[in-house]
């Protein structure tokens, strides 16, 4: 039996981002997916392409038009485009397989008695439908030593849809094996009475015995030592078998971004013992570069560029250069990463530096640093564990802000920070939730040093119901003074994408009613989203915010006054993730209000 393959072609989804007020990814490297019209063949091969409008009709409440039209492939107006007639067309040399198609269409929606009548005059074809009555589920049957309850619900009485019963049938497999069970006997039927319109379904299910990975095999790992390829390794010998942790497997292993070709085989059985195959390609150009112009409400216009040697010197290291330019944010910085540098037993570290220049400038003040600053990690299943020491030469010059304190600022900082991911996609999250904490502490290493403690802590929530996902994002964290002063960019601020959406990155300092705030930062600090996001169609989501943010200047002290802000926002889905959207106000005072983009979700 198969159990299951991942595998993925990486070289093909490299991306280069352009973003001139709106994000445009493109991939010079990528081949054209079908559906796509070749650009360079624009004259040669559109103009052959004939359509003719199309006029549906006889449709009812259980069959909305779009559903229908997407069987078709008729082509519409989308939603944005107001600029376009409301008329709808269909290629020339789909009209032949009207007839096959719907029935097949109406079929599969449960609607077995359907008739159809097509009319194709010289410029518009004109379909009328008459659907008949629909099979509905008369009962459901389950026997099972598995518990199924989640996928599947008592339909009764509802319309049969064959894609709903295939669609059940593949959750119960993936929670069968996402859970350990590779040796289950599952035996699906749907007994349809199509005198009577009524289907009788039956879920007959053994879930065996509990499986386990066996010995992991590598081929093609040349000039990457075995070890490093081990360290990503997430499906180990002796460990319940799941497919999550193959795909969790093969998601590290992409992450080291060393290798064109990544496959996790798993798809071999001996008695309850799953070994795993990883076959991989070293990636043939390691140099990598993106780059793109931007906008945000903030920096105002953006350059930016990064320069990354894969598997440099072997090994899976990586060396990247980054530069950023705009009037108020400034960057250039190197960074070194050496995954398994260290090991004991089944326990690897990873080992990353990095050092550069930054200049940013903030409502009150500008911050201009050089840094440097190394660490040692350790990720296995949802956990990631870093440890490190930073060396910051922070200077900051205010633009005449009573609170800030100008001078140069020498910290040297051990830090620590900790995550519990179970998120379902790090992209475009539906399901899971998410723990951080940060924490830091300033060596008094002279007289002159800031010595002090800071801590951050984050957790999100996201849920999905029926197309309506729910996501909460809740963060604290406090700063003690010990001796001395810290530079005020070492604060706490509040705005931007992963803030309070009604105001820009760093622009909210300390908060001292509902609608006015300081430009000096904070000592604690506490901040409090809720999110609904809801698909529009297959592209393009909607959502809906509130954002409240609390800057007090006392350290542990979170019983300031709120900024609380709403709003709307949109989202396109891209590979890599939705490009957003986002207007939030102030609901205290309209006036303030704040326009984000961002590439990925904040939740």
């Amino acid at each position: 039996m198969v159990v299951a393959k991942f595998v993925h072609n990486i070289k093909y989804w490299r991306f280069v981002s352009i973003v001139v007020s709106f994000l445009i990814i493109s991939n010079s490297n990528a081949r054209a997916d079908a559906n796509t019209t070749v650009i360079q063949n624009v004259n040669n091969e559109v103009s052959k392409v004939k359509t003719k409008y199309v006029k549906i009709e006889g449709f009812s409440k259980y069959m909305p038009l779009s559903n229908i039209e997407d069987a078709l492939d008729v082509r519409s107006r989308l939603f944005l485009e107001f600029w376009k007639d409301d008329n709808s067309y269909i290629n020339d040399r789909l009209i032949p397989s009207l007839t096959t198609t719907l029935k097949s269409f109406y079929e599969s929606e449960g609607f077995y008695d359907a008739k159809f009548n097509i009319v194709d005059g010289e410029k518009e074809v004109k379909i009328s439908i008459d659907e008949g009555e629909p099979v509905t589920i008369k009962g459901v049957n389950i026997v099972s030593d598995f518990n199924v309850a989640d996928i599947i619900v008592d339909r009764t009485g509802h319309i049969f849809k064959s894609a709903k019963f295939v669609e059940d049938k593949q959750k119960i497999i993936s929670k069968l094996l996402v859970d350990g069970y590779c040796s289950y006997d599952l035996d699906t039927k749907a007994y349809v009475d199509l005198d009577k319109h009524i289907v009788d379904l039956v879920y007959k299910i053994k879930k065996g015995d509990v499986c386990t990975f066996g010995d992991t095999t590598i081929t093609g790992n040349d000039d990457i030592k075995d070890s490093v390829i081990l360290s990503r390794v997430e499906a180990l010998k002796g460990q319940r078998f799941s497919t999550k942790r193959a795909r969790d497997t093969y998601q590290r292993l992409e992450d080291l971004e060393s290798f064109d070709t990544i496959l996790v085989n798993i798809d071999r059985k001996i008695y309850n013992v799953v070994p795993v195959d990883l076959s991989l390609k070293l990636v043939e150009n390691p140099y990598y570069f993106s780059g793109g112009l931007g906008y945000d409400s903030y920096t105002g216009a953006r350059i930016q560029a990064q320069l990354t040697k894969r598997n440099f010197l072997g090994d899976a290291q990586k060396l990247a250069l980054t530069t950023r330019y705009s009037t108020k944010d400034k960057l250039a910085d190197i960074d070194f990463f050496r995954p398994a540098l260290f090991s004991y037993d089944k326990y690897y570290l990873d080992f990353g530096i990095n050092g550069g220049y930054s200049n940013l400038e903030f409502e009150g003040f500008t911050e201009e640093k050089e840094y440097v600053k190394a660490f040692t990690a350790y990720e296995f299943n949802d956990m990631y564990l870093r440890a490190g020491i930073a060396l910051e030469n922070i200077v900051i010059s205010s633009f005449g802000g009573a609170g800030i304190q100008d001078g140069s600022f020498v910290l040297l900082y051990p830090y620590f920070q900790a995550t519990y991911d179970t998120r379902d996609d790090k992209l475009n999250p539906k399901y899971g939730y998410y723990l951080a904490g940060n924490f830091e502490y300033g060596i008094p290493y002279n007289p002159d040093a800031s010595d002090y403690t800071k801590f951050l802590l984050e957790a999100r929530g996201i849920y999905t119901w029926h197309n309506y996902t729910f996501a909460t994002v809740a963060k604290i964290g406090s700063i003690e003074e010990i001796t001395n002063r810290l530079p005020e960019s070492k604060l706490f601020f509040g705005g931007g994408s992963f803030g309070n959406r009604a105001y820009g990155y760093n622009q909210l300092g300390t908060i001292l009613t509902p609608t006015t705030y300081t430009i000096d930062g904070a000592l604690s600090f506490a901040n409090l989203s809720f999110e609904v996001d809801h698909p529009i169609n297959d592209e393009f989501i909607a959502a809906v915010f509130t954002d409240n943010t609390m800057l007090n200047q006392r350290n542990y002290d979170f019983t300031g006054a709120i900024v609380s802000s709403a709003g709307v926002g949109i989202r396109y889905l891209t590979p890599v993730g939705p490009f957003k959207i986002d207007i939030g106000v102030n609901v205290r005072d309209v006036s303030q209000f704040g326009i984000q983009f961002q590439l990925g979700q904040s939740f």
